[in-house]
């Protein structure tokens, strides 16, 4: 028989999952017995949903691009639980502009969140998982965007390319600790992120709010966009010991836009 609860006493920290797919994932965590730790730059949203799920559940403030901060949060987590056992680095921002537009200031926060963040968030993390010697799970938050190219679009979709080999990378390096680096790209999913690609394309292509979201969810092989709860099935498997002779791989959830 399958285990009810693959996660139960697993101790979990999701970074930015104050709200939308990291958000959902710490209520299917929770549902699935782990300790989930919200790390999110948004402190008071990150303490009000692990209140929502739970005594056992806690918000701490998280700056992934912040040594220090990454630091502090690994140090509360091992204070309160003895140890981390899953990582989940959902934290990322979006960018969208033309080429003749981009900046060296939004170059250098996009990647400072989606990779340099990632990479370091990822390191400490590993850090603990090696010193507990049990190993671990690591799950990174790629995007379909990392797959191909899109226009207006070069600064996010590079940087998720670099979570996609960043992920092999370290996979690679890290299962020898027993610890499984794997990633997870999701197609387009319903919630405020879309909201605010909604927004900057409306801007830039000189269209109706709500235009681009329902032409992109309409677009899809499967009919629509994600929701943000159909994610979590994933990415528990990925946390669980079902996936522990998976390496360094990335799973698209995009209802059918992108094969590899």
């Amino acid at each position: 028989m399958a285990n009810p609860t693959p996660l139960a006493g697993k101790v979990a920290l999701i970074t930015g999952a104050a709200r939308g797919i990291g958000k959902a994932i710490a209520e299917r965590y929770a549902k699935e017995g782990a300790h989930v730790v919200i790390g999110d730059l948004n402190e008071a949203g990150a303490i009000a949903t692990a209140e929502a799920l739970g005594a056992e559940h806690t918000g701490i403030a998280l700056d992934v691009t912040r040594q220090e901060s990454i630091d502090q949060a690994m140090a509360t987590i091992v204070r309160r639980y003895g140890r981390i056992d899953i990582l989940v680095n959902n934290a990322g921002i979006f960018d969208l502009a033309p080429t003749v537009e981009i900046t060296h200031e939004r170059y250098r926060r996009v990647f400072a969140v989606n990779v340099e963040g990632l990479l370091f968030t990822l390191q400490a993390a590993a850090k603990q998982m090696i010193a507990q010697g049990k190993g671990g799970k690591i799950i990174n938050f790629a995007s379909q965007a990392g797959r191909r190219g899109e226009a207006l679009v070069a600064l996010y979709c590079a940087s998720k390319a670099a979570v996609i080999s960043i992920t092999q990378s370290t996979g690679l390096d890290l299962i020898k600790y027993g610890i499984n680096v794997n990633a997870i790209a999701p197609g387009v999913v319903d919630n405020e992120h879309w909201d605010d690609v909604d927004r900057r394309f409306a801007e830039y292509e000189h269209l109706q709010p709500g235009e681009k979201k329902r032409t992109v969810g309409a677009s899809v092989p499967f009919g629509r966009m994600a929701r943000p709860e159909e994610i979590g099935g994933l990415a528990v498997f990925l946390a669980s010991s079902d996936a522990d002779y998976i390496v360094s791989q990335t799973y698209n959830i995009d209802g059918g836009n992108w094969m590899s």
